[in-house]
């Protein structure tokens, strides 16, 4: 325990305090949330310790911008929620967290310790709804132990498989005080340790990799919040494998790297003899290792920190639990002293590389036809090549809404790791601007932290998603985050109507009819850029790519602290191109 300064442990201090002093002391600088009976002392708090407080407007995206930041620094941001409802809807980003395996606090008010189950004011079993959404939840039976349940709540949530923890502030606990002398308060809570992998599995890992005709290296989010960027760099060089990234895994190794068969995804996968696993699951985003978009007699190289992760949906081949860095450097080493110092290497003119290159390149061509078709109303591949051209390559990338989120993922390259959010593991609809806040405070502060510019943060969406948080700009207005938002407006959820069919119904005056239209159509020609202008921002509405290139062109050339949108209307029929699979994997029952 850390003992106050002798002449400050008689002072008395508020719970309020005492949780404020807690979240300082075990690292937490970032806290998202709304204010509001009980916890409006608790935020004050936090702000008089120093962290920074950001009022958002929804508790959702709150929690997910906790959840963004825990990832983008590895130490957990903290989301503070009023009691019930609050509490509720904080939920999602707790999930969201869990399944990312994202670090972060959740600090939810709650009724009073004397008025359980009398009716109390948003009385809720906090506790008991959130250990389904989280590695840890408790209520403080004391004032005292609060810094005790706040570490522990920090080290669960980056110990092992990262994710969110809850701790309850019951509302009798906020005002009432304490001598600051009997408060438990503990010493930051250490870095989480790093585990090596079985040295026997190392070497049957390495053979197996040396017996492989057609490797393949998958590289999840896993290995980019493992800061794994250099030993992964180096091992697939060194062996001149060929790389696939999930989208979260992008930029660990730039996306235009010779050895990123990306444009080859799906022939990669269906065709690799064995595949090396580096912080990615086997999960619907990845189809389950199974077939038919893996080859039934692939052999699998697990590398991951959680063992109930290992052997998941197919028994891997090689197991090897521990942390990232550390196991691909000991396969590094190990490769070195079997082969004299040299390690072996794939041929560029082997045939699995042959075999790749040429799907690489015909993708390529089928691409570059879509994108250079500027017709209007524009597509997808249109708009993205003209933002592609004034996107910087540390640019940090949030994209969001199906088609959107999924043709950017293909169109954006990604050259810096941690440098793309999007719907992730989950598949979660509403992050958009929760993450873009938390990735403009993470940027404005690594920028005053070194002394260099801070890196642009460009959020893109559809017109559905943007929907989900788009009160959220005034968040970002409000506290002058440089944010560029690109709305992708179709009309609609995957696809919408035009104004002429919307016009044809209100003609009708039959309310049967009007109930009748799609339930995937939107507002037609919705004007999202009037949303921003009303809180000071900058709009812009396109239509034509050339529009559209002076329009961006603006917003990220810009070195205010004014942020902007555009709305960009697409055809609403505009989707992605033909695919030899679909994108979502289903059993067969």
């Amino acid at each position: 325990h850390i003992k106050p300064n002798m002449s400050d442990e008689n002072v008395m201090v508020t719970g309020a305090e005492v949780y404020a002093r807690a979240l300082k002391i075990q690292g937490v600088e970032y806290v998202f949330g709304i204010v509001g009976v009980p916890i409006m002392e608790v935020a004050m708090a936090i702000q008089q310790v120093g962290l920074k407080f950001i009022g958002m407007r929804n508790e959702q995206s709150a929690a997910y911008a906790a959840g963004a930041i825990g990832y983008l620094t590895g130490r957990p941001g903290a989301c503070l929620v009023v009691s019930g409802p609050g509490l509720i809807h904080a939920l999602g980003g707790m999930a969201n967290a869990m399944e990312n395996c994202w670090p972060m606090i959740v600090l939810g008010g709650s009724s009073d310790e004397d008025q359980q189950a009398m009716g109390a004011f948003q009385e809720y079993p906090q506790v008991e709804a959130c250990r389904l959404y989280s590695k840890f939840a408790a209520r403080p039976t004391s004032i005292t132990i609060i810094p005790e349940i706040i570490e522990k709540a920090v080290r669960t949530s980056i110990y092992g498989r990262p994710g969110a923890c809850y701790v309850d502030i019951p509302g009798n606990f906020v005002n009432a005080s304490v001598k600051l002398g009997d408060c438990r308060f503990r010493s930051e809570c250490p870095p989480p340790p790093r585990s090596l992998a079985d040295p026997t599995s190392i070497s049957s890992a390495a053979n197996l990799m040396l017996a492989a005709k057609r490797p393949l290296i998958i590289i999840g989010k896993g290995a980019a919040y493992a800061r794994a960027e250099d030993e992964v760099r180096r091992f697939v060089e060194d062996h001149n494998l060929p790389f696939l990234p999930t989208p979260m895994g992008k930029g660990v190794i730039p996306d235009d790297h010779e050895l990123c068969v990306s444009a080859a995804r799906s022939r990669a996968l269906l065709n690799c003899d064995v595949i090396v696993l580096l912080g990615a699951r086997l999960n619907w985003q990845l189809h389950f290792g199974r077939q038919p978009r893996f080859n039934k007699d692939v052999k699998v190289i697990q590398v991951d920190i959680c063992a109930e992760e290992l052997h998941n949906n197919v028994q891997s081949t090689v197991a090897l639990l521990g942390n990232i860095p550390n196991v691909i450097q000991q396969l590094i080493e190990h490769s070195k002293k079997t082969h004299r110092g040299v390690p072996w290497r794939l041929s560029k003119d082997s045939d699995w590389w042959k075999f790749l290159q040429e799907k690489i390149d015909s993708n390529a061509v089928s691409t570059k036809a879509l994108a250079e078709d500027k017709s209007v109303p524009l597509n997808y591949y249109a708009v993205f090549d003209v933002l592609t051209k004034h996107l910087p390559k540390d640019c940090i990338i949030i994209s969001e809404g199906a088609n959107t989120m999924d043709i950017s993922r293909t169109m954006i390259l990604n050259y810096l790791p941690r440098h793309r959010l999007d719907a992730g593991t989950f598949g979660t609809m509403g992050v958009g601007l929760g993450f873009a806040v938390a990735a403009s405070l993470y940027s404005l502060d690594i920028a005053k932290k070194t002394g260099m510019p801070p890196q642009k943060v460009v959020c893109i969406q559809g017109d559905s998603a943007f929907g989900f948080s788009g009160m959220e700009l005034e968040t970002v207005c409000r506290y002058n985050l440089p944010l560029v938002f690109v709305v992708v407006n179709n009309n609609g959820i995957y696809s919408g109507g035009n104004k002429d069919f919307w016009e044809a119904i209100k003609m009708s005056g039959d309310i049967a009819v009007q109930n009748s239209a799609p339930p995937t159509f939107l507002t037609p020609e919705s004007k999202y850029e009037k949303l921003i202008e009303a809180f000071g921002g900058e709009g812009h509405s396109c239509v034509t790519a050339d529009q559209l290139d002076e329009s961006f062109k603006r917003c990220m050339s810009r070195s205010s602290e004014q942020a902007s949108l555009i709305n960009v209307m697409i055809d609403t029929t505009s989707a992605r191109k033909e695919q030899e699979f679909t994108w979502l994997t289903r059993s067969k029952m």
